[in-house]
């Protein structure tokens, strides 16, 4: 399964929010913008500029510069103002919002048996759908701009899938919907498939989202213990054949460790190798419980990682070697994994966590900066899912953040750049733009109110309550 056809390259997609071919065939016009603070061509630069133009930047340099090249273009200057790309976060699982509070201070197994697996059991798809606005909603109020949805709620077809897709169209977000592919007989029925209706219902789900200005699709293994050899064969194939990434949970907890110790006589890592299927094309999720050897193997086969601190923290799983990896050279990014296993939803909250607890980890406050964990936060969301996301840089999607400097968090000014990963407070972020349109203003949601997402929210979780302790 290595060195298969590449990654498709980076391009902007194709709509007016993806292309620089606008709308309805008419062309779009260019923006300038200027602002104090740039985070461009992955730095910071002060009173720096950007061309954007149908969704897409088309270049970024001093005010000036921009200027004397589009000089039919007014510049549009935004003050004092942070401009950051859009967050990616590169796990999550939406409807577990609705189980938010469920199984706090379970561990793992407690957890899933008594709250993932029952109270998932009660969606339907309007409550999946319901589900997703939440928590989709309160990613987008906290600068998230892309989100792969990790989700394995099929009744072995695609209507939940495509609820979830819904719900994202409305918000105004970027969806990578990571097919789940599960087949382990513990699970409930409307998790599981067959590898070949697995198969079989991803090139249909791919299918229906071929063109999608917002969303795509992806599959996804779910992990060693949820999917059989088969099963993880499959979604490295179909990844392979259609040029595109695979998720799949690695190396999570303890347990996963010793259960693949004993079945297998290899750590998580050292078996999906011995089954052909780490590549450039594997996402792993988690990677928590690795050795220098199972670095060693993710090195070497150009294996991409999703980092997930708070999770892993919530349910007492540990701490990931963030600084380990880096060092090889492997590719990071940020998840905040699902509502339930990580209460909050923000991917700056992320960066926040994934450079402290490596700093704890290694008793080493120069372990991990602020800057690397910006960028796995930003830039290698979308090298990891090979999309053109994350910076803002020519060609890439106009996806943007944009941060009070006059907020109190973001204080003393001088020192803002440090301050947006480790001080900054969610009521800094004042807009949020997808394919260079807004979709928050004023730290509000642009297309959505509040009030319906709240009596969905309360109607499809009226009466529940936490299981016994």
């Amino acid at each position: 399964m290595r060195n298969e056809t590449p990654l498709p390259a980076a391009s902007p997609g194709a709509s007016d929010r993806g292309t620089p071919s606008g709308v309805h065939g008419r062309k779009p016009r260019v923006r300038i913008v200027r602002a104090e603070l740039v985070f461009a061509e992955d730095r910071w630069r002060r009173r720096h500029a950007f061309a954007m133009e149908g969704g897409a930047i088309l270049a970024t340099g001093a005010p000036e510069e921009l200027a004397r090249r589009f000089p039919d273009h007014p510049l549009e200057d935004w003050g004092d103002v942070a401009v950051l790309p859009g967050c990616v976060n590169a796990h999550d699982h939406s409807f577990q919002v609705l189980l938010r509070g469920l199984g706090d201070d379970l561990a793992f197994h407690r957890w899933r048996d008594r709250v993932l697996y029952p109270f998932s059991e009660r969606l339907d798809r309007d409550g999946i759908r319901a589900g997703a606005l939440l928590d989709l909603a309160e990613l987008a109020r906290a600068g998230v701009t892309t989100v792969v949805d990790f989700f394995y709620l099929h009744d072995r077809g695609n209507g939940n899938d495509l609820a979830v897709v819904e719900a994202a169209r409305e918000i105004g977000i970027r969806l990578v919907l990571a097919r789940s592919m599960y087949d382990w007989a513990g699970a409930p029925a409307r998790y599981r498939e067959t590898p070949e209706e697995a198969v079989r219902n991803f090139r249909l789900l791919h299918e229906e989202l071929r063109g999608d200005p917002l969303a795509t699709c992806q599959p996804a293994p779910h992990s060693i213990h949820g999917a059989s050899p088969g099963m993880i064969r499959a979604g490295a194939d179909l990844a392979a054949e259609l040029g595109l990434p695979f998720h799949i949970h690695v190396a999570e907890g303890r347990y996963e460790r010793e259960m693949a110790l004993e079945r297998y006589g290899r750590s998580p890592v050292g078996f999906l190798d011995s089954l052909g299927v780490l590549s450039d094309r594997t996402v792993a999720v988690h990677c928590v419980w690795v050795d220098e050897e199972d670095l060693a193997i993710l090195a070497e086969r150009g294996v991409r990682v999703v980092h997930n601190p708070s999770a892993n923290a919530f349910l007492g799983d540990g701490v990931a070697p963030l600084r380990g990896m880096l060092a090889r050279g492997i590719p990071v990014c940020l998840g905040t994994d699902g509502g339930c296993t990580n209460s909050r939803r923000s991917v700056f909250e992320e960066m926040r966590m994934a450079a402290l607890l490596a700093k704890a980890r290694d008793a080493d406050a120069e372990a991990v900066t602020a800057e690397q964990v910006l960028l796995a936060g930003t830039a290698r969301g979308g090298e990891v899912l090979g999309l053109p996301l994350g910076r803002i840089a020519e060609g890439y999607l106009a996806d943007l953040v944009v941060l009070d400097l006059d907020a109190l968090s973001l204080q003393p000014p001088g020192t803002a750049e440090k301050q947006v990963v480790y001080a900054m407070q969610p009521e800094a972020v004042r807009r949020v733009l997808v394919g260079g349109e807004p979709i928050v203003e004023d730290g509000r949601l642009v297309r959505v109110d509040d009030a319906r997402i709240r009596a969905e929210v309360a109607r499809v979780t009226a009466g529940w309550l936490p299981p016994p302790r």
